[in-house]
């Protein structure tokens, strides 16, 4: 629409369209331009840009313009850009949390640039789409950041993962399983309440199992990045990860723990004590670590015919 109106006012640019020296991709750009650059837009400059630049590269190159024509017009655009930032959240009936947003340029980059070394591939063996990474990236993202501190409301039975126990609770979340809370207890600070059979509070307090300090400088020299076969994410992106869990015992001492990448100590695959993945992870003689995935349980075989 804006082709439509401006079009017959830029001769030049419509000459060299129909001309073949730019194409309708570049004369959008270039009506936009004139739109926001007023009296100060200068056609045969931009006319001879566009006919030795691609389209997208054209974009940037008459945003350079827009800004050296009016500095604080432009300024002033991203500011209103800035003033449009929204996110919204909402949980569906199943649990799922459906996010709908807009950011600024500046904002949408920095997000960007956090998330994008977040989301590549970990390893020859990592099948996820890029959907699923930018998904992982931005939790281990703001998991990083600013670890969360959760409050999860639970049974000493759903805590040890015992059968016919009740789900845990947790603020914002539909009820967790008990594997799902020996995850979140290995990755964020989370303040206990443990109920008693009839549903009455008998211990609130936080677990002394966060490894940090010299504990997690000592972790990081020795094992130096994610210990996952295969797996070289650094250090800095996995997380202390104990071998026998903290719920069944297991010590905060280094011999007991290991660096986890997020991806590796995660719903996808993640490892024993408790998380969802059901994968084990058993340190050698030889200081290796080994992995034993989760049994399968098949049901029974079809009968032959006789």
């Amino acid at each position: 629409m804006a082709v439509g109106r401006r079009m017959f006012e830029l001769p030049a640019s419509l000459q060299a369209l129909m001309a073949g020296r730019i194409g309708f991709a570049h004369l959008t750009v270039m009506t936009r331009t004139a739109d926001a650059t007023g009296e100060r837009f200068h056609e045969p400059a931009l006319i001879a840009k566009a006919e030795e630049s691609s389209p997208g590269k054209f974009y940037y190159e008459c945003r350079h313009f827009r800004h050296a024509a009016d500095a604080q017009g432009y300024a002033a655009e991203q500011a209103e850009q800035v003033e449009n930032r929204s996110l919204s959240l909402s949980r569906h009936q199943d649990g799922w949390y459906l996010l709908s947003g807009v950011l600024d340029s500046v904002g949408g980059a920095a997000l960007r640039t956090a998330l994008e070394p977040l989301a590549r591939r970990s390893g020859a063996d990592d099948d996820r789409s890029r959907e699923r990474r930018m998904g992982d990236a931005l939790v281990e993202f703001v998991q990083r950041s600013q670890p969360a501190q959760l409050q999860v409301t639970t049974s000493l039975e759903t805590l040890l993962g015992l059968p016919g126990a009740p789900a845990a609770e947790m603020e914002f979340s539909l009820p967790i399983s008990s594997k799902t809370v020996a995850r979140l207890a290995c990755e964020c600070s989370l303040t206990r309440i443990l109920l008693d059979s009839e549903s009455m509070v008998i211990d609130v307090g936080r677990a002394k199992r966060v490894v940090s300090g010299p504990g997690r400088k000592a972790l990081e020299a020795r094992d130096r990045h994610c210990r996952w076969p295969a797996c070289d994410r650094p250090a800095k992106w996995s997380a202390a990860h104990h071998v026998v869990h903290w719920i069944h015992g297991g010590t905060t001492d280094l011999d007991n723990l290991v660096l986890l990448c997020h991806v590796r100590w995660g719903p996808r695959d993640a490892v024993a004590g408790g998380a969802e993945g059901g994968w084990q992870l058993v340190r050698a003689d030889d200081g290796q670590m080994l992995t034993i995935p989760p049994t399968i349980t098949f049901g029974p075989l079809a009968r032959g015919p006789d």
